[in-house]
């Protein structure tokens, strides 16, 4: 079913691959991605989406996608819609099996009167700060809540008065009854139910009562039958809590647990200059360090998306990356890498000058201009040409241009040639000033025997740049983007906050860049190189508002293809 290749660098096939040899869950395989609706889904919530669809489609099994919205403090709709988007680019599919886990809070409700009832959960009335007290540490065990020993009568008494709002949020929880004695802080009398008198998106005003994350995750889990519930390594000391949920499922509601879940870990993807924790990119989209969740700067698939990379080359950043037991941290650079390798192929070559310098070819005559053929994409004549106007007076880039050039500068200088793309051999002949000695323009001759595909003059010239007709231009926004931190850890402790090291360029934008015309005339969603600048995409946010925007994905600059040579 899988190569020993491929388990080397997944783990989680080798595991899979013995559960099925030994007749585990029936030879079954059943997967979920189980996001909370309390904010858009990262980079790093796409590698559990994709590593838990592609198990499930190895081995011929099922994905779920289950909201885990236990917390209606911090959900919204606008989270759910959002995420449901985001997995759908990414090509993972649910078919049917789209789930909410409020949708079992009766069931769950029933779960937890049965622990009552069998003496292992109990209502407990210390305040969020004695609870911590009475918790005790990693070298002390915990003392006995005053309320631990409360008969069965009373607890079911008191959970169902908190079930009918009758006491306010915070004043009373149900506890499972574990062991204060444990060596796991997980397992000390946790709580599984808390009082949050707050509308659901979804239930309304039906609860009043809420299950904790760790006790209705794993409940949910057997419940919809997942065989293997994969989550993050920082879950790792969750486990045993997990698996005793579990266990007391299947003893107490047999009826309703389709199998025997559990739980494992996996290395979760940390990338330089980049924050993946969701609170802390709340706080980047209500402090205003961004422009929103999908503000191309982030993280978020939202904003991925929007600034131009594609799901295929999340797909190969995540393959690249691998599955591990350890945390570590991914340079930036390789997931650039897969974004240049997708597109290298994909994206068609047009022209524009971001940083404009005006050239005059002086013998051009005044009137005349000619159209130039040039390739779409070098070296691939299946991808055709388009004509490009080419005049008496151009721009080019302001560094193509150096009045006392180094020795192996081969771009264009006093009295130096260079080949414009597509076009002809040029020469400077003139550098015109302003008052204050700065560089205006440049008076120029061509060689009409040099043109491009037709060149008879014999001459060798190295240096080849980029141009767009000043005639013919047409006019765009262009969004440069750098990296939203200075910082490859901006989560560094020695700064105090994160946003202390957010980058005050990581974006700059440049209006009336001159293109060739025909780029005005591509439709929303083309994603083209922008000759020796980087790779471009028309915003597609910014064209449903009538802006033409076009956003910088990437650069053109590979260093991690270097490194990993």
């Amino acid at each position: 079913m899988t190569n020993e290749s491929e388990n080397k660098s997944n783990f989680l096939l080798t595991l899979i691959s013995k559960d099925l040899d030994e007749g585990k869950n029936d030879g079954l395989v059943h997967t979920r991605f189980p996001p909370e609706p309390n904010g858009y889904l990262h980079i790093g919530h796409a590698k559990a989406i994709l590593l838990n669809y592609t198990l499930a489609q190895t081995y011929n099994g099922k994905f779920n996608l289950r909201f885990d919205d236990t917390n209606p403090v911090k959900e919204e709709q606008e989270f759910v819609d959002s995420i449901l988007k985001d997995i759908r680019w990414l090509g993972a599919d649910w078919e049917d099996r789209l789930f909410f886990t409020s949708d079992s809070f009766g069931t769950k409700y029933e779960f937890a009167l049965r622990l009552i009832k069998a003496g292992r959960a109990y209502v407990c009335d210390l305040s969020p700060d004695e609870m911590r007290q009475y918790r005790g540490t990693l070298t002390e065990p915990g003392k006995e809540s005053p309320y631990r020993n409360r008969s069965i009568e009373e607890n079911l008494d008191l959970f169902e008065r908190m079930r009918q709002g009758e006491f306010p949020n915070g004043t009373r929880v149900l506890r499972a009854k574990i062991d204060m004695a444990s060596g796991n802080l997980n397992m000390r009398d946790p709580v599984i139910y808390r009082i949050l008198h707050a509308h659901h998106h979804r239930t309304g005003d039906t609860w009043c009562i809420y299950p904790m994350y760790d006790f209705d995750h794993p409940f949910t889990d057997a419940l919809e039958g997942i065989t293997h519930s994969l989550c993050s390594i920082e879950y790792t000391d969750h486990r045993p809590l997990y698996d005793w949920v579990v266990d007391n499922a299947l003893e107490l509601m047999p009826e309703v647990i389709k199998c025997r879940s559990r739980q494992t870990e996996f290395a979760r993807l940390n990338m330089t200059y980049t924050v993946m924790s969701k609170r802390k990119l709340r706080r980047l989209v209500e402090e205003g360090h961004v422009h929103g969740w999908d503000d191309p700067r982030m993280p978020t698939i939202a904003g991925l998306r929007r600034r131009g990379v594609t799901a295929a080359a999340i797909t190969d950043f995540q393959e690249r990356v691998g599955v591990a037991r350890a945390d570590s941290t991914v340079d930036l650079a390789m997931f650039e890498h897969c974004i240049r390798e997708d597109l290298g192929t994909k994206a068609p070559r047009m022209m524009a000058v971001l940083d404009p310098l005006k050239v005059v070819i002086t013998n051009w005559p005044e009137q005349k201009s000619e159209l130039l053929e040039l390739e779409n994409m070098p070296g691939d004549e299946t991808a055709g040409t388009r004509r490009v106007p080419f005049g008496r007076e151009i721009y080019i880039e302001q560094e193509d241009f150096m009045e006392e050039p180094p020795k192996k500068f081969h771009r264009l200088a006093p009295g130096k040639e260079v080949r414009l793309k597509g076009a002809y051999v040029i020469q400077c002949e003139e550098v015109i000033k302003d008052s204050s000695g700065n560089i205006i323009e440049l008076r120029c001759t061509y060689d009409p025997q040099t043109k491009s595909g037709e060149d008879t003059s014999g001459k060798k010239v190295k240096g080849v740049i980029h141009w767009v007709s000043v005639q013919h231009a047409a006019k765009v926004t262009v969004h440069l983007y750098d990296n939203l931190f200075t910082k490859e850890n901006p989560e560094d402790e020695e700064d105090g906050d994160f946003t202390t090291n957010i980058n005050p360029e990581s974006l700059t934008i440049l209006t009336d860049v001159p293109v060739e015309p025909a780029i005005v005339h591509t439709p929303v969603g083309t994603r083209f190189q922008f000759m020796r600048k980087g790779y471009f995409y028309l915003d597609p946010v910014a064209a449903q508002e009538g802006k033409v925007i076009y956003n910088r994905i990437v650069g053109l600059r590979d260093t991690w293809a270097k490194l990993s040579k």
